[in-house]
């Protein structure tokens, strides 16, 4: 049932109550001395109950209006809480933020920037979520996503932060020597990560491309990069690898590269949030602190 009264003049009521008077409760709600009169007249008035016996001197509370100060007291306080709490979400480095990225995306490229984050801003906690199936975000209550590839969500902002190619890869002593162009490929073991077939290749000085479609001595398929890696370096086959996971390697002589003038189509890394005029503190610094390290 709705109330017949006010609740704004109800807490007005409560800070005469914890006050002890019109004057110090009219200062601390920051209105004139007449208007609180006013309004307690007209609280008293809508619920036909005296609450207060006042004169000169002095406020006393009635029966009833203890009665009602009792149980609306705690109740304002604990708005006042929630009030504070959301003040300092919008305004103050702290709390929680929770991201959602690829299993081998979040454990690669982006941990350093999570780490880093984390000790410049050591009140605000990360709640990282790693999956590489896409997740229904809005019901999960996510605040930050990282996708690869077609970035669209309805109501986000999707914000480009790096192409990634994929290259080709295989052990050191795997045998390349007649892969000279990307149909040479056909017949040599291979090790496919789903869903990254077919493998579109772009030679990087002409522009040619090439798509390889590896159905032929398939050794192995995953659905998961790092399985993919473990594969190549244990001598399986090719692998079509992501460049920020496979450089690492080469240059460790862990792997080498295979057809290196060609890579793959570039595929965007988004970063996608929404609006930022209505977004707490702690978001807002991890958008741009992300915008930074890739800048």
């Amino acid at each position: 049932m709705k109330p017949r009264y006010s609740l704004d003049d109800l807490r007005c009521f409560c800070s005469i109550a914890h006050l002890g008077s019109f004057k110090n409760a009219a200062q601390s709600l920051g209105m004139p001395l007449s208007t609180l009169s006013r309004r307690i007249r007209q609280l008293e008035l809508d619920l036909q109950l005296r609450l207060l016996n006042r004169d000169a001197h002095k406020v006393v509370l009635t029966s009833t209006g203890k009665h009602y100060f009792q149980r609306f007291a705690s109740l304002f306080d604990e708005i006042d809480e929630i009030d504070i709490g959301l003040h300092q979400d919008k305004y103050r480095p702290q709390g929680k933020i929770r991201i959602s990225s690829p299993i081998n995306l979040g454990s690669q490229l982006l941990r350093t920037i999570f780490y880093d984050f984390l000790i410049k801003y050591p009140d605000i906690q990360l709640d990282l979520s790693s999956s590489n199936s896409l997740i229904d975000i809005e019901e999960e209550a996510i605040d930050v996503v990282f996708r690869v590839g077609d970035p669209v969500v309805e109501n986000w902002v999707a914000r480009p932060l790096k192409d990634i190619h994929f290259i080709l890869c295989a052990h050191p002593n795997f045998d390349i020597a007649d892969i000279a162009k990307p149909e040479n490929l056909s017949g040599h073991a291979s090790i496919i990560c789903r869903p990254m077939t077919p493998w579109y290749l772009v030679q990087k000085e002409t522009g040619e491309s090439f798509d390889y479609y590896p159905h032929k001595n398939v050794r192995l398929e995953v659905d998961e990069i790092l399985m993919l890696t473990h594969a190549v370096k244990a001598g399986l086959g090719i692998g079509y690898v992501p460049d920020y996971f496979a450089q690492p390697m080469i240059e460790q002589g862990e792997i080498k590269h295979v057809l290196p003038d060609w890579h793959s189509k570039a595929r965007t890394l988004f970063m996608l949030y929404r609006d930022r005029d209505h977004m707490p503190m702690r978001v807002r610094l991890f958008i741009d602190f992300a915008m930074a390290y890739f800048e």
